[in-house]
């Protein structure tokens, strides 16, 4: 076993119905922390469960903090906390709603008790993501990871708390708050991502992998990366290398599909094999390039590489990549492959204009619109 085998304990959860316990049984066994930060939070009975074990850790004197997105919760009443507050926790809002910042959000998918078990991947706290994402439920995909992964991800969730009001860029300074930036260790790299127009981290870490990749398998909810990474992987391709992506068959954002249909044949033409992902919504976040693996909350497409905070675990680990592996192949039992000729056929004018349309819209629109808003923060 390597050095990197050893230092990484970490286990896959890709079901609603197998992150949720789980996570529910680490709140109930800590006794120090527990830190949830999620984009969207939803009332309801597996909200009330995830309310109650909060308030029962607060209750034996753990510090409990939980921060939600403003827009991604936009649903849940203030009041829904009043429980956890009567009690003691904290819950903040990151980047309250306000018209002249709307744009930016915190996307990250988090929780970390008592600083040593951390969850991560794309499960929000809503009950659409419950089921074992076939039958029932939207197909994601999480990870828990122990030691001191988890110690980082603790210290990242700090800052994020901390600047959940999203004032100004002067805090940034002052608390030597950086949302672009990546940190490592034996276990692992943490890459965190955040509005900005140069290459973030996750961007570049994806970039140097592709450059050496010779077997590549990516599995995402919303397709529609850079022109640069694109590129990247046509030369995958061009070079005697195999590139397969699972997309979404059904999607909750139908803007974000027809984007990334109006990238299919290019890359079909290419040799790139795209399959779609049939039984159920799919909101998934992993990419597989060589031993290299990525697992987090960001997406393949414009928001997720350069508007919102993301946060993506990546292992250079054998026995992680052939676990991830094993996950890719048998969700592609569960897809329909999309031949080039078939797809020539089935696109009609009005369907290209459509895919045309929510291209630049995704694109070019807005990027645009959170540069100007990011840009207009007071300094």
């Amino acid at each position: 076993m390597s050095p990197d085998e050893a230092n990484t304990a970490c286990r896959w959860l890709c079901s609603g119905d197998e992150i949720f316990p789980e996570m529910l049984a680490a709140i109930e066994l800590s006794r120090a922390s527990v830190s949830l930060e999620t984009y969207l939070f939803a009332a309801g009975p597996l909200g009330g469960r995830f309310r109650e074990a909060l308030v029962r850790a607060r209750e034996r004197g753990a510090r409990v903090r939980v921060l939600i997105d403003a827009i991604g919760s936009f649903g849940l009443p203030d009041q829904f906390w009043e429980p956890l507050r009567g009690a003691g926790g904290e819950v903040r809002q990151f980047n309250p709603l306000a018209l002249n910042r709307v744009w930016i959000r915190d996307h990250r998918k988090l929780l970390v008790c008592d600083e040593r078990v951390a969850f991560v991947g794309g499960f929000n706290i809503a009950p659409e993501y419950e089921g074992d994402g076939v039958v029932r439920g939207w197909r994601d995909v999480g990870l828990r990871v122990e030691g001191e992964l988890a110690t980082q991800l603790a210290a990242s969730f700090e800052e994020m708390f901390t600047r959940a009001d999203f004032q100004h860029k002067r805090f940034l300074r002052l608390r030597k708050f950086s949302a672009r930036k990546s940190v490592s260790s034996s276990a692992g790299q943490l890459l965190f991502g955040g509005p900005g127009r140069d290459p973030s981290p996750i961007t570049r870490a994806l970039r140097s992998d592709l450059a050496r990749a010779n077997d590549v398998k990516i599995m995402v909810a919303y397709f529609l990366p850079t022109w640069r990474l694109r590129r990247d992987l046509l030369r995958v391709v061009r070079r005697g290398g195999r590139v397969q992506l699972i997309l979404a068959g059904k999607s909750d954002v139908l803007v974000s599909q027809l984007a990334a249909q109006s990238l299919y044949r290019r890359f079909l033409k290419s040799g790139v094999e795209i399959f779609e992902y049939q039984p159920q919504i799919l909101h998934a976040k992993l990419m597989i390039l060589d031993d290299a693996v990525y697992v987090g909350s960001a997406n393949l497409d414009p928001r997720s590489l350069q508007i919102n905070y993301e946060l993506m675990v990546r292992f250079r680990n054998r026995r992680i990549a052939d676990q991830a592996l094993e996950l890719f192949a048998g969700n592609l039992k569960h897809c329909r492959r999309i031949d080039l000729r078939e797809w020539r056929r089935s696109r009609t004018l009005w369907r290209k204009l459509q895919q045309r349309l929510a291209y630049l819209l995704l694109v070019r629109i807005d990027p645009l619109l959170a540069r100007r808003q990011w840009r207009a923060l007071p300094k």
